[in-house]
């Protein structure tokens, strides 16, 4: 029976190790700071912009795609960002974010969906935000922690990914491009 427990301790201690070191929620925004490229959200998420995407479920499985039309608007340090996707599954969701940032590239964020206030910062060629999420009724109406990161790649794509978790287990992922509309 010992040998049972010391099994489970080992994988216990490896999940650990794993999650926390080798994982996604590794990755720190200070890692960014020599990068030559440069995301200020008041310049990359300013005006009409496109986006295309998918959604992993908890079993790591493609749960959904969507396309999505994106508008910024900023005065100063103040900006509106609203989003309107269109799901693989015939679903329309409209999300106005209000940020606002700070000089040390602090950032932000509220949401109708949005419980509290989403913070995060920009640093080099990365954007990183942490909030919580209420997903709609049809999805449960659970509310999930979220870590999205977004990229500026050379050619002034942005490269988005997002990790969803409830209770700390990962339960989603959403990756995705967007881009200014042409």
């Amino acid at each position: 029976m010992t040998w049972i427990l010391y099994i489970v301790t080992l994988l216990s201690l490896f999940s650990f190790i794993k999650i926390n070191f080798f994982s996604f929620k590794n990755q720190k925004i200070a890692a960014f700071n020599n990068d030559s490229q440069i995301f200020d959200i008041r310049k990359i998420l300013n005006g009409n912009m496109v986006a295309e995407g998918m959604i992993y479920g908890v079993s790591g499985q493609l749960s959904s795609t969507f396309t999505a039309r994106f508008n910024g608007a900023w005065d100063g340090n103040l900006g509106t960002f609203t989003e309107k996707f269109n799901f693989s599954t015939g679903k329309e969701q409209l999300r106005k974010w209000n940020l606002s940032i700070d000089n040390d590239g602090n950032i932000v964020g509220t949401a109708d969906d949005i419980i509290g206030k989403a913070t995060g910062k920009q640093i080099g060629s990365a954007v990183k935000l942490n909030y919580k999420l209420r997903l709609s009724d049809d999805l449960g109406g659970h509310v999930i922690s979220v870590v999205d990161w977004m990229h500026l790649l050379e050619n002034g794509t942005v490269f988005n990914r997002s990790e969803f978790r409830k209770y700390g287990v990962r339960v989603g992922e959403l990756v995705a491009t967007f881009r200014k509309e042409l």
